[in-house]
Formats: C-alpha cells, structure tokens, sequence
C-alpha cells in the first residue's frame, strides 16, 4: 500500500498533445526557460524521470528524451496517463484543488483521476482560493470568509496553505483580533484583489483552519521563484506550532528541503507536527536516500509521511512514488546490514511512512488500527 499524502491532478487529454517545451516546462519548478543549450532533462529529475517511466510505455529504461516523448505522442494523453499512474502503484491520492490548470491546459477533475489512478482520491481545500473570491463588507469578511471554508471542507480530509508564497512563514504566531482582520480586509477589498498577500489576513485564514479541525498542510522549503526561499524555512513556524499546540491539530509540513533537518526537528520536539519529503526526493535523484535518511535523524517514524507533490504530468506520481520506494529499500537495507535495526523493525518503518501514518492522520477509510510494534512503541 502507497498513500500520496499531498499531490495535484494531471493533465486532462486535449485536442493536442503537450508540446515537447510544455512537457519539460512541468519537469521544473523554474517558470524561466532553461539556459541556451540545456534541456529540461538535463538534471536529476530529468534522469529520474528517465530511469523509472519509460518502461511503463514499453521503452526501456534512460531511453532518450526524443523517444520517449515521441512514444507519449504516439501513445496519446489518456492511455500514457493510464498506464503511468498503474505503475505508481497507489492506493489513495489527497489531492490539493487550489490549482485548476497546467501550461494553460485543464487538469482532470477528481473522479476522473481516481478513475485513471484506480486508487481513493481525497480532497484537500486551499485556503487562499476559497478566500480570494468571497464578496462582503469588511465587517463582514471574517464571518463570510468562516461559511465559505466550512461548506469548502464539508467533504475534505485536509486544508493547505500557501503562506510561504504570499508572504512568508515569518509571521507572528497568535490568532489576530477581529478589529485587525476587518482593517486588514477593508484595506485588501478596496484593491485590485488578485491574490491574498496581507500577512493579517493570513494569518487569520491558518487560525480559521486550526478552529476547523482539520490537519492544516503547510508548503515549506523550495518551490518555484514566486517564494522567497529564506522565508519558506519551516523553523519559522515555531511560534505558530506553539500556539497551536493546545489544540491539537496537526500541523503537515510539505517538502521542506533544503530545510528538512529544520522540519525534523520541529516533530521531534512537537508530537502534533507532520513532515514529508514529496517533491524532494524526485529531484533529489541518486541522493535521495541520503535526504530521507537525515528526515529519518530526528523526526519519528510515525509523524513521517509520504508524497509526490505531483503537478500536471502523470510522470511525477511514478517518479514520485518509485523514487521513495528506492530510496527507503535503500535506506533500511543499509540499516539492517549495519545493524541498526531488525528486519521486523525496517518492515514496521516502511509500514507506518508509506500509508498507515496517513491513513490514521487523515481518519482515511479501513484506517490503520493502532500499531502495536516494538517500532511504534519505541516512536
């Protein structure tokens, strides 16, 4: 079992295939083109996605970039996607809907993609895009903004936010007053209103999340050039972890690198707080043993999860997936023939990262009963 604890829908098929610049244009968390002379390719990624996808297409592996898009054109949108996601092997995918397109292109809605994935689809509700569009007077946008996200979540198992894009995770940690939020919102209604950036604001949004109940995912670490990666540091979130730690909610760290040690210990110190490495490991290629394993340093066994943070290319679920799989093998076989643990303890580790800590997290369907282990025990 292989639950993706945080990814995005893939392309819808079209009247035309992807073009070749379109295709590697996902392949990068850049929006720039790529230097004269590169390729998308050309990086751990690219050789990542070569290694793991083309024999699911019938090619043999690290075929080249031409071939292998070439047998994607020939193969078409649909049938590439399904056979890509059946190699990914997953059994739940919770799916962040903030974002609705790729490239300018359509992403699958969830049926669709539980269908070609042939796995559980979950959603998980972004809360700056169920914010930005809510009409009302200022006095009223708190409460507004509280309807909207609760009829938004009716169905959800999780709530994301984008902070680390729109301003920063350097925020200060306590809830804002109601006299804040409706300056804050006065001052934002009477603008251009194209995206939520005022830190009151929120800050606000992460404080109607906690009083939801609902773990609250968090982007952290790097991601495209609209972050400011000094400011995307999860250890900033310490004040904010602190003050929600009455509650109870969890709180999920996305990503994290190049600050997962950062991220590692914020849930060796703090049993409500969450980490994963999806992203970081399909880019991180031939190192990302190394990566899990200094997550694995600091942060229990059951407050890591997995994820492939998979965005518009059916490629990336399976890069994802088969990255971490490697990675972990890798990783505990390393372990035992050290010495450093048993095999029963290496299969409770794989257990517990790979679908039982997301099952009892997000009070998923057949959840894990409790994990009795000498593993869980100890962690």
């Amino acid at each position: 079992m292989l639950i993706d604890q945080h990814c995005h829908s893939v392309l819808a098929p079209g009247p035309q295939e992807p073009s070749d610049e379109s295709f590697g244009a996902l392949l990068t968390e850049s929006d720039r083109p790529p230097a004269p002379g590169a390729s998308r390719f050309a990086g751990a990624i690219g050789l990542a996605v070569r290694r793991w996808c083309p024999p699911a297409l019938g090619l043999p592996a690290f075929a080249s970039p031409v071939d292998y898009l070439a047998r994607r054109r020939e193969l078409g949108t649909a049938e590439a996607t399904g056979l890509l996601l059946a190699a990914a092997g997953l059994t739940a995918c919770l799916v962040d809907t903030g974002l609705v397109e790729a490239g300018g292109r359509p992403l699958l809605p969830l049926p669709a993609l539980a269908r070609a994935a042939g796995a559980e689809v979950h959603e998980v509700v972004r809360l700056e895009t169920v914010a930005e569009p809510v009409r009302a007077e200022p006095a009223r946008w708190p409460q507004a903004v509280a309807e909207a996200l609760a009829a938004a979540c009716a169905g959800a198992v999780a709530v994301k936010s984008v902070l680390a894009y729109r301003h920063g995770l350097d925020i200060p940690p306590g809830r804002p007053t109601r006299a804040e939020v409706v300056r804050a919102a006065e001052g934002w209604l009477s603008g251009p209103r194209e995206r939520l950036t005022d830190p009151v604001l929120l800050r606000h949004l992460l404080w109607q999340a906690v009083d939801l109940g609902l773990p609250i995912q968090l982007h952290t670490g790097f991601g495209d050039p609209d972050l400011r990666l000094h400011r995307a540091d999860p250890a900033l979130l310490d004040g904010f972890v602190r003050a929600v730690e009455p509650t109870g909610v969890p709180l999920v760290l996305l990503h994290c690198y190049p600050y997962h040690r950062q991220a590692a210990w914020l849930a060796h110190c703090y049993p409500q707080v969450y980490v994963d490495v999806g992203l970081t490991l399909s880019h991180a290629g031939p190192r990302a043993a190394q990566v899990l394993g200094e997550v694995l340093e600091l942060a229990p066994f059951g407050q890591v999860l997995f994820s492939t943070d998979a965005y518009g290319l059916p490629e990336l679920f399976l890069t994802g997936a088969a990255q971490y799989r490697h990675a972990l093998a890798t990783l505990l076989d390393g372990w035992r023939q050290d010495g450093a643990c048993t095999a029963a303890d290496a299969a409770g580790i794989e257990r517990q990262l790979s679908w039982a800590n997301a099952r009892r997290l997000y009070r998923l369907p057949g959840a894990a009963p409790a994990d009795t282990s000498a593993v869980s025990q100890l962690h």
